[in-house]
């Protein structure tokens, strides 16, 4: 069998960048070692601003919220207040909903472009030549093949077969250990909507999904055992009222699992022709809820790059996928330090880190330039790439939903192509759609032209992936 692009790994982050490419015309064979299955046991749940806004870009965004729950508040250690709803964004939330619900619409854009699906099949080994990647392949049914593609991207978790194959290192350490999640009911429903507390030697955190169930996350100091132990509902309760004062009255766990977290990162995300994306490339703790949200940027980042280099539009091809590591590594570094960040408040059990803690959330809840800040990184709003020297300050930037004359600019993206937004001056605006404003960059691909809907001067080359490439102030 061969493909152009080879996905390992059908979670959000492959099916989103394999949707991508086949949309784009590219050939594309996901690969899965689990069987096809829908489950409700997830850890994914809350699906972030600019989560949401690349989503946007796909058409999918308006319906996964439909299924979930929108918070516009965040009340961290009882004192740390953050408002979503000044983001300057479409989406000023937090979205929660479950996992398989991302997935599912995923799979369904990815099945309607034309990806070729091969559940319950794993990947043994690959080797790379100078223009291809030969995956071996295993199915469920013990038959062994290769598949042979023009790249492979490994989106396959934490434990990736793809990262084991090029004995890529993955260093870090483990944060914390004997982790409880659950999905349960509450008799007493929590003052806000979403609720985080550390006391004495635990930590709880409860967020609901808007059908009567509520995700728990828990922590107890005092009970340090392996994965594999047993877990319940009174202990899930134990640590809730230790944390909380209160376990709202649990009852009715639908699912109970134990699991430890881990702070790892790959030192490159790309190996000649092979490339790492999601937990594959990097893994930390749940705290902020920024795993899925980075993998799925990881996607909607790599898979534009992808698709200009296989369809011959790249002017530097070899650049713009080595863009890829440069761009995304500091990302995944910078939320292996957030998230770290906000479980090492959260375990804090001395009298002076607790102090430390109740200062720092004072402070980012008072001081507004903290906050804002603090929200644009968790949410991934304020995430931006660097600029080569020389450029404009709006290079590198996230792009806001811009009201264009053509339409908003998150609809124009749906075409995966670049945007050029310029002014439209009336009489002038065919002669500069012809010819374009002075020093716009050669780009991968096509280019859909707009115009703002006010007096503004300025001009913006969007890339396909919500990020301004150039700008050019008005004259």
């Amino acid at each position: 069998m061969t493909a152009d692009v080879l996905v390992v790994g059908a979670g959000p982050t492959g099916m989103l960048l394999a949707g991508d490419l086949a949309a784009a015309g590219i050939s594309v064979t996901l690969i899965e070692r689990r069987p096809h299955e829908t489950s409700n046991m997830t850890r994914a749940f809350g699906v972030h601003a600019r989560t949401l806004e690349q989503l946007d870009a796909r058409g999918l965004a308006d319906e996964l919220i439909t299924t979930g729950t929108p918070i516009t508040g965040l009340r961290l250690f009882r004192r740390l207040s953050l408002d979503l709803s000044l983001l300057r964004s479409r989406f000023p939330f937090l979205l929660i909903t479950p996992q398989y619900e991302v997935e599912r619409l995923l799979e369904r854009r990815a099945r309607a472009a034309g990806v070729t699906f091969r559940y319950g099949t794993e990947l043994l080994d690959l080797k790379q030549s100078g223009d291809s990647v030969t995956a071996g392949v295993r199915a469920g049914d013990g038959a062994r093949t290769t598949v042979r593609a023009r790249y492979l991207v490994g989106a396959d978790g934490v434990r990736s077969a793809v990262r084991s194959a090029l004995n890529l290192p993955f260093p870090g350490d483990s944060v914390i250990r004997s982790i409880v999640l659950a999905d349960v009911r509450l008799t007493e429903e929590p003052e806000g909507l979403l609720t985080v507390n550390g006391a004495g030697d635990a930590f709880a955190f409860i967020a609901p999904f808007g059908d009567g169930w509520y995700r728990v996350m828990e922590w107890n100091r005092r009970r340090q055992v392996p994965d594999s132990a047993p877990v319940d509902l009174d202990e899930v309760r134990e640590i809730a009222r230790v944390a909380l004062g209160t376990d709202h009255g649990m009852h009715d766990a639908r699912w109970i699992s134990r699991f430890h977290s881990d702070e790892r990162q790959v030192p490159s995300y790309r190996v000649g022709r092979v490339f790492l994306a999601g937990d594959a490339a990097h893994v930390h703790s749940p705290a902020g809820g920024q795993g899925m949200n980075t993998g799925l940027q990881d996607a909607a980042n790599l898979s534009w790059k992808l698709a200009s280099v296989l369809k011959g539009q790249a002017p530097a091809p070899e650049a713009l996928l080595d863009s890829y590591h440069s761009e995304r590594h500091p990302v995944g570094a910078m939320v292996l330090r957030s998230s770290g960040g906000i479980v090492r408040l959260a375990m804090a059990h001395t009298p002076l880190r607790r102090a430390v803690r109740s200062l720092l959330s004072r402070f980012v809840s008072a001081v507004r330039p903290a906050a804002a800040k603090a929200m644009g990184m968790v949410s991934g709003i304020g995430i931006a790439y660097g600029r080569p020297r020389g450029a404009h300050r709006l290079t590198g930037t996230r792009a806001p939903d811009l009201e264009l004359g053509e339409g908003r600019l998150y609809e124009l993206l749906r075409k995966g192509e670049f945007v050029l937004v310029t002014p439209d001056t009336g009489a002038a605006a065919a002669a500069a759609d012809a010819a374009g404003p002075r020093g716009v960059p050669t780009v991968s691909g096509s280019v859909v032209r707009a115009h703002w809907m006010s007096d503004r001067r300025d001009s913006l080359l969007i890339r396909p992936d919500g990020y301004i490439a150039w700008a050019e102030d008005g004259r």
